[in-house]
């Protein structure tokens, strides 16, 4: 990537599956989570395959994109969030700077790059072709204002968790959805019983779904 990544991840590398981008109809970025890599969650990619699709994850500095919990306060995980969504956002300036617009983009995320990809789509809310958060949730406390500017525009975007998972509660993926869908999501959410921090064939199925009528419409 061209863009300059200020802060705790700059110089982050960028795995890659799937099509070359000036062959690809459309891209997935997938963004793993704490203590995992970019080849782990590129690897969901052979359960998400698609003929049209670029599969494209970055990796994170120290394996983690911010060193507190998701629901600390947001100034405590500073400044590596703010250098966790530059990150996203020069993936994303890069593959449209191939030619494919955000329609075309899938944006998934497990745990913590899943609370990371959701906190940078209500920041950044425009059409994309596609989000998904599996285990997790909008970031900060109870009570943080939620006063993102933009429109997803009837983005779809499904969010899956466990009713008891120990990392996210289930409040905070309600929440989420409310929210998404106040700034124009087409949101999806699956509770999933006793399931634990994990991702199941249901959901993996959801998203294949997602991304053959995104690819349909390309």
């Amino acid at each position: 990537m061209a863009a300059e990544i200020p802060g705790p991840h700059s110089g982050a590398q960028v795995l890659h599956t799937g099509q070359p981008l000036e062959q690809a109809g459309a891209v997935m970025i997938m963004v793993h989570g704490r203590g995992a890599t970019a080849e782990s969650i590129l690897s969901l990619s052979e359960s998400l395959p698609h003929p049209a699709f670029a599969y494209l994850a970055p990796q994170a500095n120290g394996n983690q994109w911010y060193p507190n919990s998701f629901l600390a306060p947001i100034n405590s995980n500073e400044p590596c969030l703010s250098s966790s969504f530059a990150v996203i956002e020069a993936v994303l300036a890069y593959v449209e700077e191939a030619g494919i617009s955000s329609e075309r983009i899938f944006l998934l995320g497990f745990s913590q790059g899943a609370c990371l990809t959701l906190e940078f789509v209500a920041r950044h809310a425009r059409r994309y072709g596609g989000v998904a958060g599996l285990s997790g949730g909008l970031i900060g406390p109870e009570g943080t204002p939620r006063n993102y500017p933009g429109n997803l525009e009837g983005t779809p975007v499904f969010l899956g968790c466990s009713d008891i998972d120990f990392h996210i509660p289930k409040a905070r993926v309600i929440e989420t959805d409310h929210i998404l869908t106040t700034v124009g999501g087409s949101v999806t959410t699956r509770i999933y019983p006793k399931m634990g921090h994990t991702i199941n064939d249901d959901e993996i199925e959801f998203v294949r779904s997602m991304m053959g009528e995104m690819a349909a419409n390309v």
